[in-house]
């Protein structure tokens, strides 16, 4: 996890907003525990194939057989028809992080999915933008 995202990251958890919606979304304490065990190092620094945010990244639904392509944003400009994803819900808490070609399961009320990253065609890191 690249430094900036990090701070950025425990500053909105730390935020009146989260604190107040804590209690109803168990995928805040696991993005805590993300941020805690996480490797930190520069921007510069970042390899290409793990999701950060701001990056742009294809999902692929294994059980509906779909694929989905989101940007992985901060609350504030999450769109979810514009595909912007908020690093709040608990899709974008999961995919933090996470390798081209790996997959991973989730539960969102009664339904769990499974996906992969299929591959991720921007990220600030890898295309020298620093600033978002």
């Amino acid at each position: 996890m690249t430094r900036t995202d990090r701070q950025r990251l425990e500053t909105l958890l730390d935020s009146h907003f989260v604190e107040a919606m804590w209690d109803e979304r168990a995928h805040l304490s696991n993005l805590k525990e993300k941020l805690e065990a996480a490797t930190v190092v520069d921007s510069r620094e970042m390899l290409p194939d793990i999701v950060t945010m701001n990056s742009t990244v294809k999902l692929f639904d294994i059980d509906r057989r779909e694929a989905e392509t989101f940007t992985l944003v901060y609350p504030e400009e999450a769109c979810i028809a514009e595909g912007k994803l908020s690093i709040l819900s608990p899709l974008g808490t999961e995919v933090l992080g996470r390798r081209v070609t790996e997959r991973f399961s989730l539960q969102v009320l009664t339904v769990k999915t499974r996906k992969r990253v299929e591959n991720i065609s921007f990220q600030p890191e890898r295309s020298g933008v620093f600033g978002l």
